[in-house]
């Protein structure tokens, strides 16, 4: 069971507001995507120099956001760049992070976008 999992469960069962399970998304998200996407989702994380080899997505963008569907969005992150036809530079997370915690980030990338998605 991922510590995420562990925590909703914890969170639902002691009826804790769901701004805990939020907090601990953003956690994740700062150590697993901020490094190359940034803390706000604009592409501009630390790892982003001038010869960086690609622009990492700008989560903030809803134009560009709304074309994607999560499953999109679920593909790219568990299994990297390559397998959409994208960055290499995108790494797989999926033997790293569980389901239950993918999906939790893609809720929080939507909430940077401000958007829903294409849906599909």
């Amino acid at each position: 069971m991922s510590k995420l999992t562990i925590l909703a469960v914890v969170v639902a069962s002691l009826g804790l507001p769901a701004v805990a399970a939020a907090a601990e998304v953003e956690v994740m998200f700062k150590f697993y995507c901020a490094q190359c996407h940034g803390l706000g989702g604009k592409g501009d994380g630390p790892n982003v120099s001038p010869d960086f080899p690609v622009s990492p997505r700008n989560f903030t963008s809803a134009e560009e956001m709304n074309k994607l569907t999560d499953a999109d969005l679920k593909n790219v992150i568990l299994d990297g760049g390559p397998s959409v036809s994208k960055s290499p530079m995108m790494p797989p997370w999926g033997k790293t992070l569980s389901e239950a915690e993918v999906d939790a980030l893609i809720r929080h990338i939507r909430v940077l976008c401000a958007c829903k998605g294409k849906q599909g």
